[in-house]
């Protein structure tokens, strides 16, 4: 797929525009630039904001329906290029084509999904003598921000359910995997009034100009706890809303009554899956004494089925780590694990003298230190310790002994002990015998220094919402 400088363009008020200075794409898997992308300034920010809150009036004064058939047909056409924008998505972001694809699916999901939603209003008391009625209003001006690990599917987390109610927007996708969103821009064109949907692209400036500017209402970030912070302490200048979806290290607890030949497989994919970039897979397995050695077995051997390559290239099942930064972060990690003394079951080495590409190979680490960091940091790579266990509540309190608490999850036969566990762990969410399973219809969120708020359901919906009572007074 041949990319060009003049392609990709930003979309401030229904208009492309490009700029002078721009962002380098680079191919992960070749560390090639394949594809450019514009800088924004300050000044196409304040465009873009200006834009958002003049088309704020008209949009918001259109009937929920009205809203949600145009969204609806929005995912349709992003339906129709699937395949451009699984190759570029493949292309920027590393994961291989039929996981980009499958993401792409899911962004249509998303959609359609979130646009069938309604915010009724609601009678919450009635006497002789008055009514109280809880209706939601649009926040406002909302920007949106987006990661690189699930670009096209995070952006639609936030899109559809600002737009739907009654919120203009202003998406800026990360530096790293800015294309398939600007992309999505273009295709807005087609659906959306000018000033409805905007896209900025830029470098480190622009997440900082956005959380800080006065006349945006509303910022949904999807990062770093680290990022979050800042997020939130600049947000706090004019007391804008945040929703925040952060950072986790989500503990998958092994009970002993498990098939290791049976759950080896759903283990792997729950904590490798994206080569370890999702912020909910499983990142510390505690495996039940009477078990470990049987389930490591297991995953070491489906390990070296797996071939980890350039995701165009038709049997990679994994690909690299997406950008140079994480890249060194993940073999840090790695370098610090050895100077620790921790023994790895697989992996465990990184030659990068003899290839292109941020390739880390599977890491299965066997039983480290419970305080080494590759236990108590998110390696966000494709990197795992097992971790043995016997008594239930020092495995829970061990998996609990984290300042994240995004999700968790519990495998085994006896549901009730599994429902037992999940209760006592201090997470968002928590899956029994699966991991990462989400849904537009189900609300997500973490708990700690994993976020606030909720993405997803009618309580992801009502994120972008202000609600407003209205007392009536019959008399």
């Amino acid at each position: 797929m041949e990319v060009t400088k003049n392609i990709y363009s930003m979309l401030i008020n229904g208009e492309k525009v490009t700029t002078e200075q721009q962002l380098h794409v680079i191919n992960p898997a070749t560390e090639e630039v394949f594809a450019y992308a514009p800088v924004a300034t300050k000044e196409h920010l304040n465009s873009a904001v200006d834009a958002a809150k003049n088309a704020l009036p008209s949009w918001s004064a259109k009937s929920l329906e009205e809203r949600g058939e145009l969204i609806s047909n929005f995912a349709e056409k992003i339906s129709e290029k699937k395949e451009e924008l699984a190759q570029l998505l493949t292309m920027e972001q590393g994961k291989p084509l039929n996981f980009a694809r499958a993401e792409l699916d899911m962004a249509v999901h998303w959609c359609r999904e979130i646009a069938k939603y309604n915010l009724k209003s609601e009678v919450i008391e009635e006497t002789d003598q008055y009514i109280v009625e809880k209706t939601y209003s649009p926040v406002g001006v909302v920007s949106a921000i987006v990661p690189w690990n699930f670009p096209i599917l995070l952006t639609m987390f936030k899109v559809p359910a600002a737009l739907l109610a009654g919120n203009t927007i202003i998406v800026k996708p990360s530096p790293y995997t800015p294309l398939g969103t600007l992309l999505l821009g273009e295709l807005a064109q087609e659906f959306f009034p000018p000033g409805v949907f905007n896209v900025l692209s830029g470098d480190d400036n622009l997440g900082p100009w956005i959380t800080e500017h006065p006349n945006i209402d509303k910022v949904s970030f999807t990062g770093s706890s680290a990022t979050g912070k800042k997020v939130m302490q600049s947000a706090a200048g004019n007391l804008k809303r945040v929703t925040l979806e952060l950072g986790g290290n989500d503990a998958a607890i092994v009970l002993p009554d498990v098939n290791p030949k049976e759950v080896a497989p759903k283990l792997f994919w729950a904590g490798f899956m994206n080569s370890g970039q999702v912020c909910i897979n499983a990142k510390r397995f505690y495996i039940h004494k009477d078990i470990y050695d049987d389930v490591l077995n297991e995953l070491v051997t489906i390990a070296k089925t797996i071939k980890v390559g350039n995701g165009l290239d038709s049997d990679s099942l994994l690909g690299p780590i997406q950008n140079k930064a994480q890249y060194e972060k993940v073999k840090n990690l790695i370098v610090d694990a050895h100077k620790e003394g921790v023994h790895f079951a697989l992996g465990g080495e990184v030659d990068a003298e003899n290839e292109a590409g941020y390739f880390i190979p599977i890491t299965i680490a066997d039983n480290p230190p419970e305080n080494s960091r590759i236990v108590t940091e998110e390696p966000f790579g494709p990197v795992i310790p097992l971790l043995k266990y016997e008594d239930y509540d020092d495995v829970i309190e061990r998996a609990n002994n984290s300042v994240y608490g995004l999700g968790s999850s519990v495998w085994g036969t006896d549901i009730e002990l599994a429902k037992t566990i999940a209760q006592r762990l201090q997470a968002g969410t928590t899956w029994i015998n699966e991991c990462a399973v989400l849904s537009p219809t189900v609300p997500f969120g973490g708990h700690k220094q994993s976020g606030l708020g909720f993405e997803n359901g009618l309580d992801g919906l009502k994120e972008y919402t202000l609600c407003k009572i209205i007392r009536i007074n019959k008399g």
